[in-house]
């Protein structure tokens, strides 16, 4: 007999629980009406971690996905505009060494690969700002678009950076309100398993047993259902990624006029770095760093000393990081999203953008029935090994990248048994072969674009070696998209508005598109 998936119950709140729920109901809404229900238990007890700041533009998809009004967004998630990251002292540690990993791709990236032709010209203008617009609007504190562009759409491609405590919450009213998800305020005592070893239902203690058909472990750090009941151990990469430790701190601006970075700062330490997030009412700043490498004393003096008189009495707040993921993602008829699924310190903001990319593939390739249920886990855990896989890789490509060695942390981190072994070849290819959009850069599931992996290698004096003769043919399409992108960027730092001032028009008049 047929076993119909039909109630998805959500285990857990937070941004991975509710953005799960967001997409999930979005995507089936036509369904309800013939019984198709999801589900999000949540406990009135567990806090949320609420750290993580940074996204990703994909991010813009998923919440028009779901339809909400990036209006509502900014006025009720304290929400700014990201349009990408800048990394100061990871390349030498000088006060001027810094580079941007921006958001746009370099101009005419289809159709040529400006890196080999920067490279060939010995510039000594930065590759970002060769090739694209938005390291200079980044600069001079602009926004990525004009209070009369649409809704999700920009001059420039933009990301966010968001309140997370308020994240959920919003993300909560909309999926009730708007979306049909039921919301069970509940704490888990157990977990029920059936004969074949699926989950039956979670036993709650205010409303006893909640059966379904699909559960999605969005537990965190605990991992109750994956982890626990269904005993999918975790695999630490501590070993690749040093990093264990976090030292928050929420840092109010001197005037309420003060300028809001449209972009993250991440300023290298002597063992670890320092995130610095403008949102409208405050900066969100923190110190990650190995404890293997620096006391948590030593670590919070090297935050307070970056931050200045302005955080001398604020108080920090401590979190462990472990850096992994479960060995298996999707077991049985149980799938973790968040945390439950792993944690990667926050050097690229990838933390929510792994909760989107899994919950879009649940929500796309959801089960109709329980006999084709390992077949699509099995797809499921094949693509998502291979995106923990390759953000690994990228996260670790800017401590290889660095030629710091004034302490043992850069030292250790450039140590080839510390490489993980695709990254290793890869670095291997591209001292002759630059990354562009060749075999590496060809599955769909790939996270990180080729020219995110072009902007931290030249961006940190990476080198690639280039055959002039071989640049000849393509050498006056190169030379057009450079100049183009240098017309771009006049323009747009011509007509782009201000940062705060364009967040202050959305909160208090809306978008208004023309």
């Amino acid at each position: 007999m047929v076993r119909p998936v039909k109630n998805i119950v959500i285990v857990g709140g937070g941004t991975a629980g509710w953005l799960t729920a967001g997409l999930i109901a979005a995507k089936h809404k036509a369904r309800q009406a013939a019984g198709f229900t999801v589900t999000l238990v949540e406990s009135p007890n567990t806090p949320i971690i609420g750290v993580g700041e940074g996204t990703w533009p994909t991010l813009r998809t998923s919440l028009a996905k779901i339809g909400v009004s990036e209006t509502d967004f900014f006025r009720e998630c304290d929400a700014s505009f990201k349009q990408g990251a800048k990394f100061a002292r990871w390349t030498t540690g000088a006060i001027d060494d810094a580079y941007y990993h921006p958001l746009m791709l370099p101009q005419g990236f289809s159709q040529v690969n400006l890196a080999p032709h920067w490279l060939a010209a010995g510039s000594d203008q930065s590759f970002c700002d060769a090739v694209t617009p938005q390291g200079r609007i980044c600069d001079d504190g602009l926004a990525p678009k004009t209070i009369t562009a649409a809704p999700y759409q920009g001059a420039a491609n933009y990301a966010y950076h968001l309140d997370a405590g308020k994240f959920a919450p919003f993300l909560q009213r909309h999926c009730c309100e708007k979306l049909g998800v039921r919301h069970v305020l509940a704490d888990v005592r157990s977990v029920a398993l059936a004969e074949d070893g699926d989950i039956r239902a979670i036993v709650t203690e205010q409303h006893g047993e909640i059966e379904g058909d699909l559960f999605v472990d969005c537990t965190g750090f605990r991992s109750l259902l994956l982890g626990e009941a269904l005993g999918v151990p975790f695999r630490d990469c501590g070993d690749v990624l040093f990093c264990d430790t976090a030292l928050a701190v929420q840092v109010p601006y001197e005037h309420e006029n003060s300028p809001i970075a449209s972009h993250t700062i991440s300023t290298a330490q002597s063992a670890g770095w320092i995130w610095d997030i403008g949102l409208p009412t405050r900066r969100g700043t923190g110190h990650v760093y190995s404890s293997r490498h620096i006391s948590d004393e030593d670590a919070e003096r090297e935050l307070r000393a970056y931050l200045g008189p302005a955080g001398k009495d604020l108080p920090v707040r401590k979190i462990k990081i472990r850096s992994g993921h479960r060995e298996t993602f999707w077991k049985r008829n149980c799938v973790a999203v968040g945390l439950a699924a792993g944690f990667l310190e926050p050097l690229e903001a990838s933390a929510i953008v792994l909760i989107e990319l899994s919950a879009k593939l649940i929500s796309e390739q959801m089960p109709a029935c329980r006999e084709v249920m390992d077949v699509l886990a099995a797809r499921f855990n094949a693509t998502t090994h291979y995106r923990w896989g390759r953000i690994i890789d990228f996260l670790k490509l800017h401590y290889v990248l660095s030629k710091r060695s004034d302490t043992a942390f850069w030292r250790d981190n450039r140590d080839p048994e510390t490489i993980p072994d695709r990254l290793a070849d890869l670095l291997l290819l591209w001292r002759y072969q630059g990354p562009w959009l060749h075999d590496e850069f060809d599955r769909a599931d790939e996270v990180f674009p080729a020219a995110s992996y072009q902007y931290v290698l030249y961006g940190m004096g990476f080198r690639t070696e280039v055959e002039i003769e071989a640049l000849a043919d393509e050498r006056a399409i190169a030379e057009r998209a450079i100049r183009e992108s240098a017309i771009q960027t006049e323009r747009l730092r011509a007509s782009l508005p201000r940062h705060r001032d364009l967040i202050r028009k959305i909160v208090e008049h809306g978008l208004q598109p023309v």
